[in-house]
């Protein structure tokens, strides 16, 4: 019998996919599945390693499967003592580390529902996100437990590695029960702590279903070594960075601490790394190093997701690594819908594009009245499910042969004297630009035009009017004499969400912002 993970090819893909296929994957079925036993347990006789954490500061940890396993159970076990039901949520508020996963795994392993948090939250986003799942437990560390134990009833442990110790009289099995459709995981999407984003809800039999953004987004087959430095608090590190290639009994790599290009690029390297998923901004950082030329690497297969890549950095991709970097297209709530195949080699990448539908996936453009677009023509990106066409709050277009292009979030578009821009296009172009390190465009109010295109660009170069003219002639050459940015301002950084995205959000507020205060 032939699994999924045989094939490589796109027109494999096509031929041979079915839900039903996904299930052979796991040892569990559609009425009992643990997320815990699928990702570590079963693994746990293989003597492989587990997760190497990347720490920024230059050293690095390593976890086997038989260490996770039993020390996840250890935890399960300490967590009933403390009188943790199934179904009460653990929030899980540590950097990836050997405390993390425990914790984590072990939460899952009980029944519980895990809730990662970010470590960076502050005061206001952590309380947010407590009162609103209610967790029975916050296991978090020292410095964060003080801040926790301020949000009136919650109780927080401190978990490090003397708890860890604290924990091996504790036996290193434990029998997990739950049913596939059983709550597992609490997801919170970014957002600002003044706006609390509705946590997604994940089952466990969610990790079936993951499977496919794994087999054809990032593309994971048996043996590849996987790395994904986005954190695991996020959609993006959690499920496809983490539980996806642990189930397939992967060694992954883990990013914990601050961003530091050239300290992932020494990563990839030194372990060996064949599979790397990752935000646009850590490639655009990579580039922005000028060290990505001294290593040397055996990356197999790239991918990336959160936003597009500009052209310079793909350039840089393909120069680095000699790979095309692979869009994967998705939503927390709607999953990964549009992929480029790594690893197929009878699937051509074309650079820019977010490539075509995952196997069995119906994704439309279409117009307002929601009849399909032609080639070339921007719309609404829907997704069909369950007999109904969804919208995914972006835009979006395709070409001739069916690949398809984002055209920006539908809030993002950029309407000026009665011509339409996308923001992403005027960012790629401006990225062109040698001393252009990042980019990011939004419309602010104009009483002649309605509005106009401001740019913000992060630059070591001095500012100058100069520097402004040759970047809007840059963009009018590219797009057009109308499009372009007829405000820029040179920043030394961009607001980013958690996940890395750029946040024209809080651009546009604190240009609201700024405007209000000139009237007043």
């Amino acid at each position: 019998m032939h699994l999924l993970t045989d094939y490589t090819t796109w027109t494999d893909a096509q031929q041979n996919f079915s839900s039903a296929k996904l299930w052979e994957l796991f040892d569990g079925d559609r009425e009992h599945l643990n997320i815990a036993h699928e990702c570590v347990d079963r693994h746990a006789a293989s003597g492989r390693d587990a997760v190497i954490v990347v720490h920024a500061d230059g050293h690095d940890e390593t976890i086997t499967y038989r260490e996770l396993s039993d020390d996840s159970s250890r935890f399960a076990h300490w967590l009933v003592a403390q009188g943790i039901q199934p179904g009460d949520r653990v929030a899980i508020m540590l950097e990836p580390s050997r405390a993390f996963y425990v914790a984590m795994f072990g939460a899952i392993k009980a029944g519980a529902i895990a809730v990662p948090m970010f470590t960076l939250f502050g005061p206001e986003a952590m309380r947010l996100r407590l009162n609103d799942c209610k967790p029975g437990l916050v296991v978090t560390n020292s410095e964060k437990a003080q801040t926790v134990r301020g949000i009136e009833g919650q109780k927080v442990t401190v978990f490090d590695d003397a708890a860890l110790a604290a924990l091996q009289g504790l036996a290193p099995s434990f029998d997990t029960r739950t049913r596939a459709d059983s709550l597992a995981v609490f997801q919170y999407t970014s957002g600002t702590t003044r706006e609390l984003p509705e946590a997604v809800k994940h089952s466990h039999r969610t990790l079936v279903t993951l499977m496919v953004a794994a087999l054809y987004g990032t593309g994971l087959r048996p043996g590849d070594r996987f790395i994904c430095p986005s954190s695991p608090a996020w959609g993006h590190g959690l499920w496809h960075g983490t539980f996806a290639p642990l189930a397939m009994g992967l060694t992954i790599g883990a990013w914990a601490g601050r961003f530091n290009a050239e300290r992932l690029l020494q990563a990839l390297s030194g372990h060996g790394f064949t599979n790397m998923s990752a935000a646009a901004t850590h490639y655009r950082m990579m580039k922005n190093s000028g060290v990505g030329g001294n290593y040397k690497y055996v990356i197999e297969k790239l991918s990336f997701t959160g936003e597009p890549i500009d052209d310079e950095t793909a350039g840089f991709v393909r120069s680095t690594f000699g790979l095309e970097v692979c869009s994967m297209y998705g939503t927390t709530e709607i999953g990964v819908v549009l992929v480029n195949y790594p690893g197929a080699a009878d699937f051509p990448v074309k650079t820019g594009s977010l490539g075509k539908a995952v196997p069995g996936g119906e994704v439309q453009v279409q117009d307002d009245q929601g009849l399909p677009c032609a080639p070339g023509v921007n719309g609404n990106l829907m997704v069909r499910r369950r007999g109904e066409w969804i919208h995914t709050k972006d835009l979006a277009r395709i070409d001739e042969d069916g690949y398809f292009y984002h055209a920006g979030r539908a809030d993002d578009v950029i309407i000026s004297a009665g011509w339409t821009m996308s923001a992403v296009e005027l960012e790629n172009a401006m990225l062109t630009h040698p001393d252009a390190l990042e980019a990011a465009a939004i419309g602010v109010p104009d009483e002649l035009r309605g509005q106009v295109v401001k740019a913000f660009v992060v630059t070591t170069r001095p500012a100058s009017e100069d520097f402004v003219r040759e970047i809007q002639d840059l963009v009018r050459g590219k797009l057009g004499q109308h499009e372009y940015p007829r405000l820029v301002e040179f920043v030394t950084e961009l607001p980013k969400t958690p996940a890395g995205k750029v946040h024209r959000k809080v651009l546009r507020e604190r240009e609201a912002k700024a405007a209000a205060a000139t009237t007043t």
